[in-house]
């Protein structure tokens, strides 16, 4: 496994992360979940990035029972807090202080540790003013409750404010966790630059677009039973904007190129994102060990100039790289 400093900071994580969203509480049982977790250990992955709002909570309580027993230091847990939990008062939501205070004990209670590596505002909130936000943050840094600050899906200007704050207030905003993939790369044009210049690096979420970049979803062909594409707890919703035909078409002319570098298409499009040197870490997910062991094997792969080139040939116009569709993962209201 390699490790990556995360953002201008001391702390390294693992490039590879494993994150339970979708899965923990949800998808799989609790046995399979932990042995999910076990492989990952087993290949060196140190890092676990999870959320308050996964499975309303129980996604936390899976992986703090998962890793029960391992020496803290030697793991770096990440959570994150906005979304509506418990049962989703006028306050169980958003980037309040209120909230953030009564979260940070929640996921640290459930995690059953007494510190997060890293704190992350999951989206921006626009019924909160930022400064309120980021005084509650540094101060569950100065509780000790969290060594770092992130946030997940903002705009270059939002990161830039927080940053600023957070600066002014003596703490740390080291990442943003925005989705990134070959498909997707609306964080290119404006988030990427802005990150670099303040020492704020990416930790990537579907870097294999779902599942879409296994190239297990064929054009005019039926999904697969038991795919993500098949599953109503939300799996199907987020992946539908991937199942076109002219987008599964191209993603196939990829094939040939995994081969060629002995990959398997999702280690390609793992080592992909990896490839860009503002991302920390790619979070992949698991519905079984299998899945992490192959998974890992993408970890130290360096793809030549010529192959990213290609790629970009191969994907062509199917790519979204509009830096407007960051801003429209943030509700313009808090939803309850």
């Amino acid at each position: 496994m390699h490790f990556r400093h995360l953002g201008r900071s001391g702390l390294k994580i693992s490039e590879l992360t494993y994150g339970n969203w979708l899965t923990h509480g949800s998808q799989v049982e609790n046995e399979t979940a932990t042995a999910c977790v076990r492989a990952a250990l087993d290949v060196g992955i140190t890092t676990f990035d999870t959320a308050d709002v996964y499975a309303n909570t129980v996604a936390e309580s899976v992986l703090g029972d998962a890793l029960a027993g391992e020496r803290r230091e030697s793991l770096e847990i990440l959570t994150k807090v906005y979304w509506p939990t418990g049962p989703k008062g006028p306050n169980d939501t958003g980037l309040s202080r209120k909230h953030i205070r009564e979260s940070i004990d929640g996921s640290l209670k459930r995690l059953r540790t007494d510190y997060v590596d890293l704190y992350q505002a999951h989206r921006y909130d626009h019924a909160t003013p930022l400064e309120e936000t980021m005084q509650a943050f540094a101060d569950v840094v100065r509780q000790g409750k969290a060594l770092y600050i992130g946030v997940s899906e903002w705009t270059a200007d939002q990161i830039r404010a927080g940053h600023a704050l957070a600066k002014d207030l003596g703490v740390q905003l080291v990442s943003n966790q925005p989705q990134y993939s070959m498909l997707w790369r609306v964080i290119e044009p404006e988030v990427v630059p802005a990150s670099r210049e303040l020492g704020v690096s990416q930790i990537v979420w579907s870097p294999i677009a779902q599942g879409v970049l296994t190239g297990k979803y064929a054009p005019g062909a039926p999904l697969p039973a038991g795919s993500r594409a098949t599953d109503d707890k939300g799996g199907a919703r987020m992946i539908a904007s991937f199942l076109r035909d002219d987008v599964l078409e191209r993603v196939q002319g990829l094939r040939p190129v995994a081969d060629e570098l002995g990959l398997t298409m999702a280690q390609l499009a793992i080592a992909w994102v990896l490839a860009n040197d503002n991302v920390s870490a790619a979070i992949i997910g698991a519905s079984r060990p299998e899945q992490v062991h192959d998974n890992a094997k993408a970890a130290g792969v360096e793809l030549p100039a010529e192959v990213l080139t290609r790629i970009d040939e191969i994907l062509g116009d199917v790519v979204t790289s509009d830096p407007a569709e960051t801003a429209k993962a943030s509700p313009a209201e808090r939803l309850v």
